[in-house]
């Protein structure tokens, strides 16, 4: 039984990231155009445009012929037309730009892959307006964003939660966002995509490794939590035990737990595992039943905890085919300082 498509990550509008500069762009149709309709002619000159985007800008009359506005994409296409479209230049971004400092990995025209610290949020909402990676992102990348959706601004195409660290790829225009959309409701079934996190988690699978696959929703009653729920949208985490913590008196207490997402769902990873019986050490929101547990643990190993910044999750590897050049782009991450400290002392050599 086949694995159900996966709706996008981020609700895109496909747009050319030509639209940047509101150039003009010269059209002939050819004798392959003879019969077709306009706006099937116009996707097969312009494959950077989605034909949701072309018959918006018909319908504002950027297209003409002749100097004449053409508004109608179902018109019949005659070979050695010739037309015009006339691209907006991106609105200006809603979000304002600030000068926050930004951990790059890689940056190049395309794409900018961003080391997120814990306590960042990705997108700009009604409780962290500002101060969010998106804002560090129009003030970093500036004129070298050529809009997404015909809007100046950074093309996210998956996120990590606000207390979550690691690796964030970002598209600075509309191909590359659509192409990178693409790799990752494919799963990395047909290409590279690869997502490994690291997270420590209370207690010990008695499996070495496993797969999760159970459905994710809005929790019935708690509306800011995600449960498994027959009829969500379908969510696999398959993941591995690397490492067993004891606790001050020598049993098994904790475990690191490498996961490799397949979906990429709202809290998939902590939702997952506490499923499973393993909340994340230092989850507010999915731990509260093992909060005891923290008393079981050596002195220096419960102060890293208390100090802990959010849940015990980094997105440790990230691994894409880049849309441009096709080269296979592989990044790593190592723990930031407060998940170090909290590994080594669990392991009692810190």
């Amino acid at each position: 039984m086949g694995t159900p498509p996966e709706e996008p990550l981020e609700d895109f509008e496909d747009t050319d990231d030509a639209a940047a500069d509101g150039t003009r762009l010269d059209i002939i149709a050819t004798p392959e155009d003879e019969g077709l309709r306009l706006d099937r002619m116009l996707v097969r000159h312009l494959p950077d445009m989605s034909r949701t985007r072309l018959q918006a800008l018909l319908a504002d009359g950027r297209l003409t012929r002749e100097g004449k506005p053409v508004t109608g994409g179902s018109a019949r296409v005659a070979a050695g037309a010739r037309f015009t479209l006339t691209l907006p230049a991106p609105e200006p971004a809603e979000p304002i730009a600030q000068a926050i400092p930004l951990t790059i990995v890689y940056e190049d025209d395309d794409l900018i892959v961003v080391d997120k610290p814990a306590g960042m949020v990705v997108h700009p909402a009604p409780g962290n307006p500002d101060g969010t990676l998106v804002n560090a992102l129009l003030y970093h990348c500036g004129a070298s964003l050529s809009g997404i959706g015909g809007v100046r601004r950074p093309g996210i195409v998956h996120r990590l939660d606000k207390e979550t660290s690691g690796l964030l790829v970002v598209a600075k225009n509309d191909r590359t966002h659509r192409a990178l959309a693409a790799q990752f409701a494919d799963h990395g079934r047909t290409g590279p995509l690869e997502r490994l996190y690291v997270a420590f988690a209370w207690g010990v699978p008695e499996q070495s490794r496993g797969t999760v696959d159970a459905p994710l929703a809005r929790h019935p009653i708690s509306r800011e939590r995600i449960a498994v729920r027959p009829g969500g949208r379908f969510a696999i985490t398959h993941w591995e035990r690397t490492a067993i913590y004891d606790d001050a008196e020598g049993r098994p207490v904790a475990s690191r737990i490498e996961c490799q997402l397949e979906t990429g769902r709202t809290h998939q990873i902590r939702v997952h595992l506490g499923y499973i019986g393993h909340p994340l050490l230092g989850d507010a929101v999915y731990g509260q039943g093992f909060r005891t547990k923290a008393g079981r643990l050596a002195a220096p190993a419960r102060a890293a905890l208390e100090s802990l910044a959010g849940q015990a999750l980094h997105a440790a590897r990230l691994g894409f085919e880049h849309p441009t050049t096709g080269q296979v782009m592989r990044f790593a991450s190592p723990l930031r300082p407060d998940l170090a400290r909290l590994e080594a002392t669990l392991a009692g050599s810190g």
